[in-house]
Order: C-alpha cells, then sequence, then structure tokens
C-alpha cells in the first residue's frame, strides 16, 4: 500500500469516507479487501460475516484485481458510507473499460465483472484525464 486517507483505523468512527492508495503489486487485493474491512467492521459497525461485508470484499477484490491485471500500475480505493448503502470506488490508469460478458458456466476465467454486476445495486464507470473510475453501489438491508 502506498497510503491511505487516515493514519489508523480508529480515526474512522463515524467518517463516511476512507481512501487508500495501492502500487498495484502481489499485496494490492488483499491489502485492498483488508482496507474496506476494516472501514465497515471497526468504522461502521458492521458484523464481519454479514452479506454487505462478503459482498463489499468480494467487490474490491474483483475490482483490484482488475485494476491490477489490465491496468499495470497504481490503484486507489474509496469506501463511502451512504444511507442506503456502501459506495466503492476504484481508480486506475488503464484505458479499456470494463467489459461485461454474457454467462457462460464453460467459460474458465473473466468472470470478475459478472459478480460485481450481481452483487451490487448500481454501476458506473467514466473516463479520467488519466484512466478511469469503476464506482459500485452495494445496498444495505
Amino acid at each position: 500500500m502506498i497510503g491511505t486517507s487516515h493514519d489508523a483505523a480508529s480515526a474512522w468512527p463515524g467518517e463516511a469516507w476512507a481512501g487508500a492508495v495501492y502500487d498495484g503489486g502481489p499485496g494490492s487485493i488483499a491489502e485492498a479487501r483488508g482496507f474496506a474491512t476494516r472501514f465497515l467492521v471497526d468504522g461502521h459497525g458492521f458484523d464481519p460475516a454479514s452479506e454487505t461485508v462478503g459482498a463489499v470484499r468480494l467487490i474490491v477484490s474483483e475490482l483490484v484485481t482488475n485494476a491490477c491485471k489490465y491496468a499495470h500500475g497504481p490503484c486507489a480505493v474509496d469506501v463511502e458510507r451512504i444511507p442506503s448503502g456502501v459506495v466503492v470506488t476504484v481508480w486506475d490508469g488503464g484505458t479499456a473499460l470494463p467489459l461485461a460478458r454474457a454467462a457462460d458456466p464453460g467459460r474458465v476465467g473473466r468472470h470478475g465483472l459478472e459478480i460485481v454486476l450481481a452483487l451490487c445495486d448500481g454501476f458506473t464507470v467514466e473516463r479520467e484525464p488519466v484512466g478511469k473510475r469503476v464506482a459500485v453501489r452495494v445496498r444495505c438491508d
């Protein structure tokens, strides 16, 4: 990890947003997943076994995997608590926009975006001056 918006998870209780930057190396995916989990569990009192935490962990894993695999460089992850749920945003330097493929149980791999879309309530992709931003909204019940 390159850095975060806070020095410690203890700064998060009640704060609506936190962000972190990753170098795109082998540990980035697990670090980003842990970052999002700590934000929700330590900062917002979510049960670690809740569906929301599970969905956010999987979404972060898939989006950061894609950023590391296809953008080949650093990425940033933001997690925001909103009244209706959680928004996860991942920025990377890649110019190719993600493409959702039709479901194909015979296909090996390339199911990440399919999984993300199945777990989320909203999905947007925007080009940035350098790269792109993918934002996913997960509803909390």
